[in-house]
């Protein structure tokens, strides 16, 4: 196995309302093929036709020991591999947008989406609490860190991971339809992985709510793969040295001044 090199699968789908056949679709997708990273959009647990509802959220949460976590995990194990995908937490009296970065049947990182989506008609944080810590981890020599949908409108988020050496930023979505948002989708993406020099893995939800749009973005700024708005799955490698070159000949990390900015 290259340790400089990671297959990823991302599988832009179209959630139903049935959080159970949502998590077969899960299942079934992380045996289809050999990849060692697959990546699922935001809302795994289900989208109603009528859209997200708090009372929905609730009957469909799950602490991490219940059955949507745990058969993700299992299957984790048995095919040897690791997976990126979102559940809808429950902890205590407390519901949130969870991503999960799991990996040969046990949890490596855990991240409560931050930013909710409280815009453009939508109100998030009545569905969800707020996360407050970054999430990330090592997969075959990338640090991946995770982000959800919506923070892709806060560079700081990407920049704080990057400082602590994330050079992979997965981030399941479900990027609502709207003028100008496949526009500013692109535009987001390819921002978040150029200013930091790193890749950038976005994998939406499409119809009927999403754009879908699947995107994968280089250190560059250039994209390696987008796909339009029908259901699919593709496969995609990434080599780690694109990562060390980006970041010797613009080496923004580098030149950064946190403490500097910290007084203005």
């Amino acid at each position: 196995m290259d340790i400089m090199k990671l297959v990823i699968a991302c599988h832009q789908l179209s959630f139903s309302s049935n959080k159970y056949e949502n998590l077969n679709r899960i299942l079934s997708d992380l045996e289809e093929t050999e990849a060692q990273l697959h990546v699922f959009p935001e809302y795994s647990m289900g989208t109603p036709s009528s859209g997200l509802t708090p009372i929905f959220v609730k009957e469909n949460a799950e602490c991490l020991e219940e059955k949507f976590v745990n058969k993700i995990l299992e299957k984790t194990s048995e095919q040897g591999l690791a997976a990126v995908f979102t559940t809808f937490l429950k902890e205590g009296d407390s519901y949130f947008n969870t991503a999960i970065l799991a990996e040969k049947g046990r949890i490596k990182a855990l991240y409560n989406k931050i930013h909710l989506f409280d815009a453009l008609g939508h109100n998030e944080s009545e569905l969800f609490s707020s996360g407050n810590n970054l999430a990330f981890a090592e997969v075959n020599g990338f640090m991946v860190g995770l982000a959800v949908c919506f923070d892709l409108r806060f560079p700081e988020l990407f920049r704080a991971m990057a400082y602590k050496g994330v050079d992979l930023f997965i981030v399941p979505s479900a990027w609502y339809k709207g003028k100008y948002k496949l526009e500013q989708w692109r535009v987001l993406v390819m921002a978040r992985a150029h200013e930091n020099g790193a890749y950038v893995v976005a994998v939406d939800q499409t119809n009927p709510f999403c754009i879908g749009h699947s995107i994968v973005a280089s250190p560059w700024a250039t994209v390696l793969k987008e796909v339009g708005e029908r259901e699919t799955s593709f496969i995609i490698e990434l080599d780690h040295k694109q990562i060390k070159e980006a970041r010797k000949l613009i080496p923004i990390l580098a030149l950064s001044k946190p403490e500097l900015y910290r007084d203005f």
